[in-house]
């Protein structure tokens, strides 16, 4: 017997603006990029272009493409309260979300997974990397791409010394959900 190994992977991350979830949709279309995958990334946001709604599309696949929004979600983070109530009905259809504890507070439900990625961010005293942390969470739990992927896409995009705590940041959201 074999296993058909995932080719296509949808997400969402969504928050409100100014938590950098469009820069993480960028992150992770280039790892996709660099293993050789096709990926589409969308973005909207609200007027407000801090605090108002931020919403990153990824779609990645070994195929083309063919239509560029996401239309089943693998995996949604959710980095807000109100983001958070607008996909948590996607959880009861078994799609995993993930948000954000330190926010929300913790959350009972099967697929709503809290981990407190603001609270990680500031203790690693660089609260702007919360959405790098959360990244890690994501990635490891629905492994679309490979973390070194993602550490050499944050490493092209970033100075050196903004790449050494974003790469930190992605190793401990990481290892959040691997339980290291």
């Amino acid at each position: 017997m074999t296993t058909a190994v995932r080719t296509r992977f949808e997400t969402i991350l969504a928050g409100t603006g100014g938590q950098g979830l469009v820069l993480s949709g960028m992150l992770l279309s280039e790892a996709a990029i660099l293993e050789g995958k096709n990926t589409v990334q969308t973005q909207s946001y609200g007027i407000a272009s801090r605090g108002g709604l931020s919403l990153a599309e990824v779609i990645i696949d070994s195929q083309e493409i063919l239509f560029q929004q996401v239309e089943q979600p693998d995996i949604v983070l959710a980095l807000s309260v109100e983001t958070l109530a607008k996909y948590a009905p996607l959880a009861g259809q078994g799609v995993p979300v993930f948000y954000d504890s330190t926010l929300a507070g913790v959350r009972q439900g099967a697929n709503q997974r809290g981990y407190p990625f603001t609270w990680i961010a500031s203790e690693l005293g660089y609260p702007a990397a919360v959405n790098v942390v959360s990244l890690g969470a994501v990635v490891a739990a629905c492994g679309m791409v490979q973390a070194d992927s993602l550490m050499a896409a944050i490493g092209q995009r970033f100075n050196a010394r903004l790449a050494e705590v974003n790469c930190k940041a992605l190793r401990i959201g990481i290892d959040l959900v691997r339980g290291v």
